[in-house]
Order: structure tokens, then C-alpha cells, then sequence
């Protein structure tokens, strides 16, 4: 019988920890991992065109199962094509393992064809990053790659040289497996009590909800009920507690809408819940407490009055029994009146004459995809305008996900997140909301979609412009420049592709074209042409105050509609009483 090689040994711990495939493109120094898998049943290669795409795809993979996912790139200028989707997995915090394979070992040092430093280049889009240098190393380094990934939801990196992947295994590789289920963080005693007297000793609350509220959406409203606490949320958190939520103020941060702000603003308590919200100036920076079960998060945004570090649902379990009930709901029924005063004075801009207006209002498409869209699909949305309809449009219900480049912010993300999102879950809908500018990027994965035959519904928001980029200068005071390009018929290359499209002009004709889309058996794309002046400033806002997000009235920085949310809001609203 044969004996291993370090590839063969690599590969079989990958299956042993649940990988099932491997995100990356062929060549040289990758060829002995690449022949390993083809000889190794319950693992294949999945063939992207840019190994930016297969990171981005390991990262949906990731994100979606909670399971360790892999990509990997040959010498030189194919793992540093990585960079980006490994940036966006690790700070998303989802377990990641790259392979950068390397240059042959008795040329490194030497300004070899190709050669570059991947120990150096991913030690800041990663938590651990090592070389294996000699056989003996396997298969310890990469179960510890394996671990830190698993344990820590990050991105490990391992460098392995083509000619050290063809050597002799020289260890048994054993059978041993990662840990897969994690303790869950309880807060001390101290702290417990430490919330429950900032709560009871709070005349107002309001919670603002993060990511990390996904599985405690009900110990979250059992709270806010017995102490009448708006809830808010930053898009992070928009798809585990916005549901089934009567209590909902909208969301906070540059994209935001309703009256999450103020209601933040002026409570006499903000209490923050699982999130590591980034835009400080949107918090009020003081009374403000932070539940978090990751410690570094903890008091990096904003001063705080007490910290706790605990898991949000074991920790609302905690100190729900020692809050005391607040009979006094006049400021959260002025908040909710407040958040449907919001949404109604914006939502015209919508309804008005939606079904004429061409070219097509962006706001009519995100709606109706909404609407069409399957109960449980899985969302990938581009950084940029995407991200602006997806958080206004897209109505959680609790099986739906949601996800993007959220915290790197890359461009061209939707559609190599559906990639891997798709193969994770062949079974369900995944919709890939892409900008032009996004799609244009990473243009080539379209052929991938079309080689794997996946059934990716692209529905592409085509303004021929650079949305976000254009306000972000209208919010400095510039003139926008250069973010408006020539007019592209991604509907005719993605035919060319093989891929089943349209074009879409008339708003007439959007609904339909998108319910066959969605229902079309394999891969669709539809083609959306859309207003690229659906950006603007609300005009009461004075120069000084766009540009700086500084004053509450700035904190709305788009108009538009907010599909069915004003329905929420006003049904909501009904069962508060007024004072």
C-alpha cells in the first residue's frame, strides 16, 4: 500500500473536521493538494474563476453553517488574490481556513518566480498564520489551525510549499477530530445583579441589538416588555430580532431609518446587546451598559456604566427574574409614534406613481423581490445602495438570512457569497442583490455559476453609477465626480454565459420577470434598470450637519420607502396605548 504524502494527510484531516469541499483555482504549487482531493471520497474541488470569489464563498459557507470552510490559492499572485474574502471572513468572525500554497522550499529567500511572503502578507486578516515547512509538522499545525478557527470563528492560514506537499507523511495521521460545540459564556453573579439594579433604577430603556442576539429573540422581548424598552438594531442584527418584534424603533448607523436614534438618545438607559457597534457618534456616550460574550468588545465604543461579559440569552435568563416591571409606557409609545411618523413621511417617495416611474425606482424593485422572494432564502447583498435596500426592504421573519461584507465593506461580495451560500444549501433560495459596480468587479463568477449549475437568482441593481460613493461625496460637500459610468446589458454577457436572463425597464414588467426568475430551475439572472438619482438628502439638512452625521436629524441620510416596515410600525403603534 502506498504510503501518505503531507497533501494526502492534509486532506484527510480536512474530512475528518466535516469539510466537504475546497474554494480556489488550480495551479502548480496547489497541484499535489488538488490530486490528493480528487483521489478522496466526501471532499471535491470547487472551481472559481478569482480566488478572491472562492474566500468570499468559504466566508458564506462559514457564516451560514457555523462549520469550518476552506479555500485556497497557488503561489504568489494566487493566494494574495485571497486577501479580501479572507479580510471579510475574519471580521465577520467566521471560521475560515486558507491555504496559501508557496514556492518550493530551496528557493525561498531568493526572489523566486512568483515569490512572495504569505506568512507575512495574512497575518492581518487572520488569528493564526503558519508555515509548514517539513513533514513533521502534520498533522498537529493544521489541527491547530483547524481549532483556532472553530474556537475563535476566525480565519487560519497555513503556508505550505508545493515540493513539502509532495513528501512522505512522516506521523500517523489519526482520527482525531476539532471540538465542535462551544461552553457558553455565563456572567458572573456580580454583574447580574450589577444590570438589574441599572435597569430598575432607569426611569426610561432602550435596547439596541446586535448579531449576537440571534438565539435569545425571546428572552429580548420578554425584556423589553416588562420594562417598555424601544428596540432597536444595527443591520447586523436586523434578520434575529426585528421579527415578531412590537417594540421596534428601527435601526441606527449611517444606513439607518425610524426613530432608533432618539429613542438611543434619550433614554435614561441605553442598554447595548450583543453588538460591537462601530459608529460611535451614533451612541450617546453615556448610561450606557453592554452585554457582550466577547470581552474585547466590551467599552471600545462608548464609556460604559457597566459591562457585562456573558452570552445575551444566558444572561437575560439571568437577570429577567430580578427586574422590576415599569408600568409606564409613555416613552415608549411616543418612540413607536415617533418610528411610524419616520416611515410614513418617507414611504411616499415610494408609493408615488412607483408603477410609471422609469427609470425603475430601486426601492419598487427591493420591495417586490421582498414579496417574491422564498420564506427561508438566503440574502447576499453588495456593499454600497444594496445595503441601503436590504436593510429598508428585506422583512425578516426568522428563517430568512441575511448577509454581506457588513464590516470589511468590499465591493462584489453578493455573488461569491451565493456561491458558497448555494453549495451549503443546495436546497433553498439564495438571491444575490448586486450592484453593477459589484458585479462588474468579480464579473468572471458568473461563468462559475454557470459551470456548477447553481440555481443563484443575481438580481442585479443597474444604475449605471457608483451609488454609495456619489452620497458619500454629496456628504462632504463634492461635487460627485467619476462615479458615473456607460450603461451595461449584464442581461446579454450573462446569456453569453449560459445563464438564464432578463432585462428589465418597465416597471410593469418587473414583477413578472422576477417571479420567473425566482422560479426558474437552475441559475437566472435579472437585469434591473434602476434610477441612479434614488439618492438624496433630506432638505431641512444644513450643509455642516450632512457632513458631519453629527445633529439626530442627519442620522436618516436617505430617502425612500420602507416597504412593508410601515405596516409593522403602524400595527405596532395600535397597541400602545397613548397618554
Amino acid at each position: 500500500m502506498a504510503r501518505l504524502n503531507v497533501a494526502d494527510q492534509f486532506v484527510q484531516v480536512l474530512v475528518q473536521a466535516g469539510v466537504q469541499r475546497i474554494y480556489g483555482v488550480v495551479g502548480d504549487s496547489l497541484n499535489p493538494i488538488v490530486d490528493a482531493i480528487r483521489r478522496t471520497p466526501g471532499i471535491e474541488w470547487i472551481h472559481v474563476h478569482n480566488e478572491e470569489a472562492g474566500a468570499f464563498a468559504a466566508a458564506a459557507e462559514a457564516q451560514l453553517t457555523g462549520r469550518l470552510a476552506v479555500c485556497a490559492g497557488s503561489c504568489g499572485p494566487g493566494n494574495t488574490h485571497l486577501v479580501q474574502g479572507l479580510y471579510d471572513a475574519h471580521r465577520t468572525g467566521a471560521p475560515v481556513l486558507a491555504l496559501a500554497s508557496h514556492i518550493p522550499s530551496s528557493q525561498i529567500g531568493t526572489g523566486f518566480f512568483q515569490e512572495t511572503h504569505p506568512e507575512r502578507l495574512f497575518v492581518d486578516c487572520s488569528g493564526y498564520c503558519e508555515m509548514i515547512s517539513q513533514p513533521a509538522q502534520m498533522p498537529r499545525v493544521l489541527r491547530t489551525a483547524i481549532q483556532h478557527s472553530l474556537a475563535r470563528d476566525e480565519v487560519s492560514v497555513l503556508v505550505l510549499p508545493g515540493d513539502v506537499a509532495h513528501l512522505e507523511a512522516s506521523a500517523a495521521t489519526g482520527d482525531g477530530g476539532p471540538m465542535t460545540e462551544r461552553a457558553t459564556t455565563v456572567p458572573p453573579g456580580s454583574q447580574v445583579a450589577g444590570l438589574a439594579e441599572a435597569i430598575n433604577q432607569a426611569s426610561t430603556v432602550t435596547l439596541f441589538c446586535g448579531a449576537g442576539v440571534r438565539d435569545a429573540h425571546a428572552e429580548v422581548m420578554e425584556l423589553a416588555g416588562k420594562v417598555a424598552a424601544p428596540v432597536g438594531h444595527s443591520l447586523r442584527g436586523k434578520e434575529w430580532i426585528q421579527f415578531d418584534n412590537p417594540y421596534d424603533v428601527g435601526m441606527s448607523g449611517l444606513l439607518g431609518y425610524g426613530a432608533c436614534y432618539r429613542a438611543m438618545q434619550e433614554a435614561d438607559l441605553l442598554v447595548l446587546l450583543g453588538t460591537d457597534f462601530p459608529y460611535d457618534s451614533f451612541l450617546p456616550q453615556t448610561r450606557t451598559v453592554q452585554v457582550d460574550h466577547d470581552a474585547t468588545h466590551l467599552g471600545r465604543r462608548t464609556p460604559l456604566e457597566l459591562a457585562v461579559h456573558g452570552d445575551v440569552r444566558e444572561t437575560l435568563r439571568a437577570v429577567l427574574p430580578l427586574v422590576r416591571a415599569k408600568p409606564d409606557r409613555i416613552f415608549l409609545g411616543r418612540m413607536l409614534r415617533e418610528h411610524c411618523k419616520s416611515l410614513e413621511q418617507v414611504v411616499e417617495a415610494y408609493t408615488r406613481d412607483v408603477d410609471k416611474h422609469v427609470p425603475i425606482h430601486p426601492e419598487f424593485a427591493a420591495d417586490v423581490l421582498d414579496e417574491l422572494a422564498a420564506d427561508d432564502a438566503i440574502f447576499t447583498v453588495d456593499t454600497g445602495m444594496c445595503n441601503v435596500w436590504a436593510a429598508r426592504y428585506l422583512t425578516p421573519n426568522g428563517r430568512r438570512r441575511v448577509i454581506g461584507s457588513f464590516l470589511h465593506g468590499s465591493m462584489a461580495n453578493a455573488l461569491p457569497h451565493a456561491i458558497g451560500a448555494q453549495f451549503a444549501y443546495p436546497g433553498r433560495q439564495v438571491v444575490s442583490m448586486s450592484g453593477d459596480g459589484g458585479l462588474g468587479m468579480l464579473m468572471g463568477e458568473l461563468l462559475t455559476v454557470a459551470l456548477h449549475d447553481l440555481p443563484v437568482k443575481i438580481i442585479t441593481f443597474n444604475n449605471s453609477s457608483l451609488g454609495m460613493v456619489k452620497l458619500e461625496m454629496l456628504v462632504d460637500g463634492l461635487p460627485d465626480y467619476q462615479t458615473d459610468h456607460r450603461s451595461v446589458d449584464f442581461a446579454t454577457i450573462a446569456k453569453g454565459a449560459g445563464i438564464h436572463s432578463a432585462r428589465v425597464t418597465d416597471p410593469k414588467r418587473l414583477r413578472d420577470t422576477l417571479e420567473e426568475a425566482l422560479d426558474h430551475d437552475g441559475p437566472a439572472l435579472v437585469d434591473v434598470v434602476t434610477d441612479p438619482n434614488a439618492l438624496s438628502v433630506p432638505p431641512h439638512i444644513s450643509a455642516a450637519q450632512v457632513r458631519g452625521f453629527a445633529l439626530a436629524a442627519s442620522k436618516v441620510v436617505l430617502t425612500g420607502g420602507v416597504g412593508r416596515m410601515v405596516d409593522l410600525a403602524r400595527a405596532n403603534l395600535r397597541n400602545i396605548p397613548r397618554p
